[in-house]
């Protein structure tokens, strides 16, 4: 993994062009491995590898590109709020995350970075489209969000849009719910 960092950054250096870099959004993520019982060693350790270490050893890298006054936004999950015996391990991913941002926001503030962390809900994307495919999940899922329906990519990237621009300059340390409202509770 460190290599696929200074990889990533060799490109991101060629790109700025010796400009220094504004935002930093860390979306990659493994996805859930499976219930306490069925999570092998190895697909635990993908897990923090991927959503827990690369963040960390990303934006480590990019502090010495990231201007003052930058931005940073993990993108987390609304899992951590919630006890799905299936995402267990996920959520502690994200949980770990979450406290990363927290943590950062404290750190950098002096630089006027803002660092923060978007928890999407059920989302449907071109990747994991076919999951809600099962009979009935969609409408299931839906059922349980105060907007009465699924996420989509634009729900999450507007949130995090807004998170990078300067309306948002205000806001740090936060974990901003992108889920349409998942599981508040009955409705009436």
């Amino acid at each position: 993994m460190d290599d696929d960092v200074e990889a990533l950054f060799a490109g991101v250096e060629a790109g700025l062009e010796g400009r220094q870099l504004d935002i930093l959004v860390n979306n990659a993520a493994a996805a859930p491995a499976g219930p306490l019982g069925a999570t092998t060693r190895k697909q635990f350790d993908h897990l923090f590898a991927v959503n827990v270490r690369a963040p960390y050893f990303i934006v480590q890298r990019a502090l010495s590109l990231l201007r003052d006054g930058g931005r940073i936004v993990t993108i987390s999950s609304v899992a951590t709020r919630m006890a799905n015996p299936t995402q267990t391990s996920f959520a502690m991913t994200k949980g770990a995350v979450e406290t990363m941002s927290m943590t950062l926001a404290n750190e950098l503030g002096a630089r006027g970075i803002t660092v923060n962390a978007v928890a999407p809900g059920a989302t449907r994307t071109a990747t994991n489209g076919s999951f809600f495919e099962a009979p009935g999940l969609a409408e299931l899922i839906a059922g349980t969000t105060a907007l009465d329906r699924l996420g989509g990519p634009d729900d999450v990237a507007d949130v995090v849009a807004f998170l990078a621009s300067d309306a948002a300059r205000w806001i740090t340390g936060q974990v901003i719910d992108a889920s349409g409202g998942l599981f508040l509770g009955p409705r009436a």
